[in-house]
């Protein structure tokens, strides 16, 4: 049944979606009473929440629309405005509840790809439902766009791929290229083989991205830093090795260290699929000021295939 579908996986400790699982299963009955799911089954989806804004840091309402016909979410800075601010693809959507991040038990992380870099938005809305009606109407359009782009798989394997949480996230610190610039400290976001790191974890953009590939393309992870390295405060190193350059990274204590590398670990020892190696580039975002209304990054790409 399509609501037992996309609602498999998210039963996770957060008291949101414990709480509205219960009432759509047990109160509304929702998985018996098909009609039931239409406010987030109907494949068309229109409400306001609140969005945190890119540069000022304030949560002000936005208009959003998700449509699967379109197959994409959008939102509008203007009730009235006809122009989205925003498209994003259905096929690179993700939602993840993140209640300590944003500060509000109702808060969700809404990601996408933007020229290949991930974008965040953080939003919430007051009612826990409305909030996991637009978390399962996200979950339901995912459902049906990987339905047409896999048509020969099963339910089961399509429904880990809907949406995911992080597979860590956290401060570390890390130095640039040439080893020989300080450590700064970092917070981090793994999500998958991407590993982001943003100077506030509330960022929209990150500063940048390294993928992590699998040893058989020449990663490995191992403990600590080279020797000759300075500069460091935390003295728990990480170094990932990649067929192009060396990253350094340093953690607060060994319990984090060995959470990173685990989660590192993890990643490496997976062989590539074939659609990943499009993501085999390194994204690195610096700010740079033109003008003092607007501000751009400028992307450096480095391969990180051989």
């Amino acid at each position: 049944m399509f609501s037992s579908a996309v609602w498999t996986l998210i039963l996770t400790p957060l008291q949101i979606l414990r709480e509205q699982w219960i009432r759509a299963k047990y109160e509304r009955q929702e998985f018996i009473h098909i009609e039931k799911q239409e406010p987030y089954s109907a494949g068309y989806r229109e409400g306001f929440l609140w969005k945190r804004g890119r540069d000022n840091g304030q949560f002000l309402s936005r208009k959003f629309i998700l449509s699967e016909r379109e197959g994409a979410l959008k939102y509008f800075n203007k009730q009235d405005a006809k122009e989205p601010k925003a498209i994003m693809r259905i096929q690179t959507l993700n939602a993840t509840f993140q209640p300590a991040k944003i500060g509000n038990p109702c808060g969700l992380q809404i990601t996408y790809l933007r020229d290949n870099s991930t974008r965040n938005i953080f939003v919430y809305h007051e009612d826990s439902k409305e909030m996991v009606d637009w978390f399962t109407a996200i979950r339901a359009a995912r459902f049906h766009y990987q339905k047409v782009a896999f048509p020969g798989a099963n339910d089961e394997d399509l429904v880990p791929r809907l949406t995911r949480n992080f597979m860590k996230e956290g401060y570390m610190e890390k130095t640039g290229p040439r080893h020989t610039e300080g450590f700064k400290k970092r917070w981090f976001t793994m999500d998958d083989r991407r590993l982001m790191y943003f100077k506030d974890p509330l960022d929209a953009y990150a500063r940048g991205e390294v993928f992590i590939g699998s040893k058989e393309n020449s990663y490995t992870v191992v403990s600590g830093l080279p020797p000759s390295i300075q500069g460091y405060h935390w003295k728990y190193g990480i170094t990932i090795e990649t067929p192009d350059r060396k990253f350094l990274f340093a953690c607060e204590t060994e319990a984090e260290q060995k959470d990173w590398i685990a989660a590192f670990q993890r990643v490496v020892n997976r062989p590539m699929m074939p659609q990943e190696y499009a993501g085999t580039q390194t994204h690195s975002r610096h700010r740079k000021k033109i003008s003092k209304l607007e501000s751009e990054k400028l992307t450096v790409s480095l391969s990180l295939c051989s």
